[in-house]
């Protein structure tokens, strides 16, 4: 992770994955909070869930990036297409339904932006890492060092 986006965005789903542990144990304590879980039980399930794959966006992983838009978009995206549609047909929401739409549009941009830029980040590609080589050239322990006498070559005799 050597650009500003992939510490700022991963510093951002760390920052969503704890709200939404907020919002789990509100929910569960069944205390009043601006936002509420749609399923507690799975609420739960995607904490652990996320909080596996956190480390593995962080080595910018494919597959974690993947996994993590198809599991916010099958939880967050039903409740946010179910209030759209009712916003389409001119339903009349309540302020709880928009918070809830706003948490849902974050939860989906996040794996969004994540596997966008996990795609177009140029030094996953350009620099791939080898372990057969580069403990060699990537280890200065193995560099070859010239002492004072290699340029000069004068040895004196006796």
């Amino acid at each position: 992770m050597k650009n500003l986006s992939s510490w700022l965005i991963t510093f951002f789903i760390i920052m969503f994955w704890a709200f939404r542990v907020i919002v789990a144990v509100m929910g569960t304590m069944g205390s009043d909070f601006m936002v509420m879980p749609i399923d507690n039980n799975t609420e739960v399930i995607l904490l652990f869930v996320v909080l596996a794959l956190v480390p593995f966006i962080f080595k910018r992983k494919m597959w974690a990036a993947i996994v993590y838009l198809l599991a916010y978009g099958w939880y967050f995206g039903r409740g946010l297409l179910t209030n759209i549609l009712q916003l389409i047909n001119g339903e009349i929401l309540n302020a709880n339904t928009y918070m809830d739409m706003f948490v849902a549009l974050i939860a989906i941009a996040l794996p969004i932006a994540t596997l966008f830029d996990i795609l177009l980040d140029k030094s996953r590609t350009k620099n791939p890492v080898n372990k057969e080589t580069d403990w060699f050239y990537k280890n200065e322990q193995y560099d070859r060092k010239l002492d004072e006498r290699a340029d000069k070559n004068h040895y004196k005799t006796l």
